[in-house]
């Protein structure tokens, strides 16, 4: 699945390295020798249909080549994060419809 990184990456921690990760001797024929790590955090992402979420993403890391292979773990509701509340999440909202015709 494609995506876009669209904030920075937050709570990055190391899940594997070196021999530990699976695909060791993959990653070290298709992108070169490196110390390979496997890595998780979270990020807020633009999906190819263009929606904006936030998602825990893992990928594999070495250094001198860089991020490779982003994969979504665990894809989060839309704005999580400092998105306007729903009308139901809320009992008395500052901002209420103006019914058809009505001026301010």
């Amino acid at each position: 699945m494609d995506l876009e990184i669209v904030g920075a990456l937050r709570d990055v921690e190391t899940i594997a390295s070196g021999r530990a990760i699976r695909e060791w001797r993959r990653l070290r024929k298709v992108y070169g020798r490196g110390r390979w790590r496997t890595l998780k955090g979270v990020a807020t992402i633009r999906l190819p249909n263009g929606k904006i979420r936030e998602a825990e993403l893992h990928w594999y890391e070495a250094h001198g080549i860089g991020r490779k292979e982003f994969k979504i773990k665990k894809l989060g509701s839309p704005w999580s994060k400092g998105r306007a509340p729903r009308e139901e999440e809320c009992s008395s909202s500052p901002f209420t419809p103006l019914a058809m015709g009505e001026q301010m």
